[in-house]
């Protein structure tokens, strides 16, 4: 018998890895960048805390009116109608002095309230008289208490009002405003190498519609990846198209490896014969190819170039959106600290049916409607990237999991990503 013939058996492929299987995996490389940045509390908005913020004073700093009216004291208000005069006048900014026993102050937003008052009665509830210069009648008897904002019951001295790793919003600026800050310590931006492979891609302004040759296509991940990297505070640098060519790969992997902290393409991660990626990240680095239990975005690798991280997105345009959204923002965000990068999906009844249960965990297109439901994209194709602007969201549907209409559904937002 002839022992030299090689088999022939088909190679065994891996099992799909499950999505939050490779999410961990993903995280654990995600080390925090090293060094702050000091920035304008002004232009802060997105960043990420690098210190806890600790209020060095209480908010507010006294009590305070919260309408426009008069501080009067409650117990000399025994019926409505009664009749006091204004024996002082406390605009916003100033301190007015201890109120006089059977008087009102008149006072307005935000002023102190005066020593010896104890509520505020809105103008609405007042009528000043005019045949009474200096004189107004309560019409409305005032609780304890009432309309009055109290020192510290927004802030407390000492208390931290944000904390280290979060990500900071428009309200979260104006409460370190509100505690004096004018600047912040903010954790390093990443900077991100983005390119695209592949010899079809043409970008939108270099060829007319009409010209296009046979088999090309406009290159719209790279104005959406682009986008999402800048609403993520990263410092991205666009290094276009590069040919599917082995040595130009080669070089432009080399070169973003220098000054970045991660390298981000779409396509060219399968095993192609024009496919370089993979062999160029391999050759400089490490390269770990994943073909991920999702749908749509099923093929994603991961590796180092350097001192750089590597991810690669696959081509079809909806499978790269999503496969960012669920894996490279998460990462992203841990490499600036923050430590909560897991999406919240809710419960919205289902307004569709969905009989086609898929062996892999699917993220269908869904907008809400009038009715508190959700609506079926009609084409859940990986290149209709018309569904991702349609929609509002996604629904995070198991493996084998079919949906009848109003069965309850987890519903992923895009303004959960987006914000």
């Amino acid at each position: 018998m002839n022992t030299s013939v090689a088999s022939s058996a088909p190679a065994v492929r891996p099992p799909l890895k499950a999505l939050d299987e490779a999410l961990a995996e993903l995280l654990a490389c995600a080390t925090l960048l090293a060094g702050q940045d000091t920035v304008s509390t002004f232009e802060a908005d997105g960043r990420v805390l690098a210190q806890d913020v600790v209020s060095a004073l209480q908010v507010p700093p006294e009590d305070n009116s919260a309408m426009d009216g008069y501080a009067v004291r409650s117990t000399e208000l025994a019926d409505e109608g009664v009749v006091l005069k204004v024996s002082q006048r406390i605009p916003a900014g100033s301190a007015g002095s201890a109120l006089e026993p059977g008087t009102v102050a008149r006072i307005f937003t935000g002023a102190p309230i005066p020593a010896g008052a104890d509520a505020v009665v809105m103008q609405e509830d007042c009528q000043p008289l005019p045949d009474r210069e200096g004189f107004v009648r309560i019409q409305q008897l005032p609780r304890p208490g009432q309309w009055i904002r109290r020192a510290g019951e927004d802030v407390m001295r000492g208390a931290t009002v944000l904390s280290k790793g979060e990500r900071l919003t428009p309200a979260a600026l104006g409460l370190a405003a509100s505690i004096g800050m004018n600047v912040l310590q903010v954790a390093r931006r990443p900077r991100v190498a983005l390119f695209s492979t592949g010899d079809e891609l043409v970008m939108p302004g270099e060829v007319a519609p009409e010209q296009m040759r046979p088999g090309a296509i406009y290159n719209s991940n790279r104005f959406f990846l682009r986008a999402l990297l800048l609403r993520l505070g990263c410092e991205v640098t666009d290094l276009g198209i590069v040919p599917d060519q082995r040595e130009t790969t080669l070089d432009a992997l080399r070169s973003a490896s220098e000054a970045h902290n991660l390298i981000l393409t779409s396509g060219g991660v399968s095993v192609g014969e024009e496919d370089h990626i993979k062999p160029a990240v391999q050759q400089l680095g490490s390269l770990d190819l994943w073909q991920i239990a999702m749908k749509p975005g099923k093929p994603f690798a991961y590796g180092r170039v350097g001192s750089a991280h590597f991810m690669g997105l696959p081509g079809n345009p909806v499978s790269s959106y999503l496969t960012f959204l669920l894996l490279v923002q998460p990462f992203l965000l841990r490499l600036q600290g923050v430590a909560d990068v897991a999406t919240k999906p809710i419960a919205v009844p289902a307004h569709f049916t969905w009989s086609r249960a898929d062996k892999r965990r699917e993220f269908l297109r869904v907008r809400r409607n009038a009715a508190g439901g959700l609506e079926l994209f009609a084409n859940q194709s990986s290149g209709v990237l018309t569904s991702a602007v349609w929609g509002d969201g996604v629904v995070d549907n198991p493996a084998g999991q079919t949906i009848t209409h109003g069965d309850t559904v987890r519903f992923i937002a895009f303004s959960e990503w987006l914000a």
